[in-house]
């Protein structure tokens, strides 16, 4: 893939979201992003989405392995239609780019024609209590969550923050000005979007902080949204979330 980058073209690599970012990280460091070649990696069966493969095949931590590295912008879709939307804006960008996809059969909630602008993030919701952040297939979840958190008289802002890096620190630090800031991912809370939001936050505008994701632990097989439900991003965790947040 550097190679028929250096030759002029524009290559997706594509393989499993767990051996990008695991067996084939030296490689990605030094022949994509150390190099800046314009390469889009394309993580496949992100987070646990391989799910009846069990934790060999879980992505889990490829966020944080590529957002560590140099150079390299790192995309999470949300369903899709942002996924197609993303496709076209990788290969528009010149650089080194981390795309990763879902297996998952999730609902749409963007319409087909779908912009997206790298490093930036959207607001689908406004509330004035708490700002939930969401990177990935979890939207859908998150906005479940901010109508049950309606029904008990707190409004959340819901953002999605397709761009994990460059984070759209802007955005973040405007949805902020709520007081309190409860971030999703299907991924570890270890790394990804949760100490993005963390490490902004802690630098300019020092705000409660609640992760929703996957603890440190490894995960099991089983039926995708069942081991969404165990590990801790479903819509009732998210509530909790938001109501530990804003308690302090």
């Amino acid at each position: 893939a550097a190679g028929l980058a250096l030759a002029g073209l524009i290559p997706f690599a594509h393989t499993f979201a767990f051996l990008l970012a695991l067996r084939a990280a030296e490689p990605v460091r030094t022949c994509v992003a150390y190099a800046r070649t314009n390469v889009k990696l394309i993580g496949a069966y992100g987070g646990l989405s391989d799910s009846r493969d069990g934790p060999t095949h879980h992505a889990i931590t490829d966020l944080a392995v590529m957002r560590a590295m140099p150079n390299l912008s790192v995309v999470v879709p949300a369903d899709a239609q942002e996924a197609a939307a993303a496709v076209a804006c990788v290969a528009r960008h010149q650089g080194p780019v981390y795309l990763r996809l879902s297996r998952a059969e999730v609902p749409d909630v963007f319409q087909p024609g779908q912009e997206l602008v790298l490093g930036k993030g959207s607001v689908l919701r406004e509330g004035r209590h708490v700002a939930i952040v969401n990177c990935g297939v979890l939207l859908s979840r998150c906005l479940q969550a901010a109508e049950r958190l309606s029904a008990t008289g707190i409004e959340a802002t819901v953002v999605n923050m397709t761009t994990l890096k460059p984070l759209d620190e802007a955005l973040l630090l405007e949805v902020a000005d709520c007081g309190a800031v409860v971030t999703v991912e299907e991924h570890s809370v270890i790394g990804g979007l949760g100490g993005a939001v963390a490490e902004c936050l802690a630098k300019s505008k020092p705000t409660p902080v609640r992760m929703v994701g996957i603890r440190d632990t490894f995960t099991e097989s089983g039926p995708y949204e069942a081991l969404l439900d165990k590990w801790g991003m479903g819509v009732a965790d998210i509530v909790a979330a938001c109501q530990a947040a804003l308690a302090g």
